[in-house]
């Protein structure tokens, strides 16, 4: 950035500072002068593909990533942090299934999975790109279980190291009870509902039978779901996913065998076998960038965007992520591996 860019930005900070100091006694910026400051002070949400690998514009091949916790912290695009954004990676998902310049995709998974809700969209959303005929190859890093594995299931091609964790297919919804201590400690529960399943997942009464049996049948309803998508993308019968489906993990050597990767590999492997497969040897390979200026990385800039509300503070993003996985009060259930 040259030292012209710098200064207005400066300048532009210290306007939006100043107007938001003076907003009482002054004539407050309108919702589109004050957009205009923001993409001057930020740059705008917009996607924008970045060149890795020099080839053909016209044959590209889009390298995606899904790395962390598969979960809606409701995180902004234009400020997306290292860590996984899912609204940012269903927008990376909806535009490269509209680029006719796209002909192949590498996604690198490395997660341990994380919402039912989430999985689904992210599945919705690749069988989107494999209706508009885009090949889909996955390549699983140090780990892509349950949640992981479930959003991989469905690629033209999955490969995996020898050392990645992956499988623990199947569904989990972990609560903590504490009526034995409440008992203990003389503290009643007097919760007043409308029938006798309102309060069901209660941490402060013990669990009826029939409580754990719909509890167990709302599981087993998701675990259904699981395996029929693995059933589907990997050409094996339910059975056959059921017999390997019990929440056990395996490794990448052990995952070939039962059927459920393809092939031992790394991303840099994944993607000579991505050209090779689709004749795609000349294809450019390129990634998505958030369109931000260098001042939205800073300190200032950061600490300017949380103060608009623009950008998340740690604390209410370690929320967000709390309360979409659920609590013990509130459990919900997962495609996760290791549980909450």
């Amino acid at each position: 950035m040259n030292q012209r860019r710098w200064v207005a930005l400066a300048i532009a900070a210290g306007l939006l500072i100043f107007s938001g100091m003076t907003q009482r006694v002054t004539q407050v910026p309108d919702e589109d002068e004050l957009k205009g400051i923001n993409e001057l002070l930020y740059g705008n949400h917009e996607l924008e593909k970045t060149v890795i690998e020099e080839g053909s514009e016209s044959q590209q091949i889009l390298k995606l990533s899904v790395d962390g916790t598969i979960a809606d912290t409701g995180s902004s695009s234009l400020f997306a942090s290292e860590t996984y954004d899912h609204q940012r990676f269903l927008e990376e998902l909806d535009e490269a299934a509209n680029d006719e310049q796209i002909k192949g995709i590498l996604l690198e998974v490395n997660s341990p999975g994380g919402g039912v809700y989430e999985s689904a969209e992210i599945a919705k959303k690749m069988a989107a790109i494999k209706e508009a005929g885009i090949p889909l190859y996955v390549s699983m890093k140090q780990m892509a279980a349950s949640g992981g594995y479930y959003i991989s299931a469905a690629a033209d091609k999955i490969f995996a190291s020898e050392e990645t964790v992956t499988g623990s297919i199947g569904v989990i919804m972990s609560g903590t009870n504490y009526a034995g201590l409440f008992e203990k400690l003389g503290i009643e529960d007097t919760t007043v509902k409308s029938g006798a399943l309102k309060d069901i997942g209660s941490s402060t009464r013990e669990p009826t039978a029939e409580d754990k049996a719909v509890l167990q049948a709302y599981v087993d309803s998701a675990f259904s779901r699981f395996v029929k998508t693995v059933a589907n993308g990997r050409k094996m019968s339910e059975e056959a996913v059921r017999t390997l489906a019990d929440g056990r993990i395996y490794d990448g050597a052990q995952a070939k065998e039962n059927g459920l990767i393809d092939e031992i590999g790394f991303p840099e492997d994944a993607l000579v076998a991505l050209k090779a497969d689709q004749n795609l040897e000349n294809a450019q390979v390129v990634e998505y960038q958030v369109n931000a200026t260098s001042f939205a990385s800073s300190w200032l800039g950061v600490k300017l965007a949380e103060a608009q509300g623009l950008k998340q503070t740690e604390n209410s993003r370690l929320v967000n992520l709390v309360e979409s996985l659920g609590t013990p009060e509130s459990p919900k259930p997962l495609y996760y591996y290791g549980g909450e």
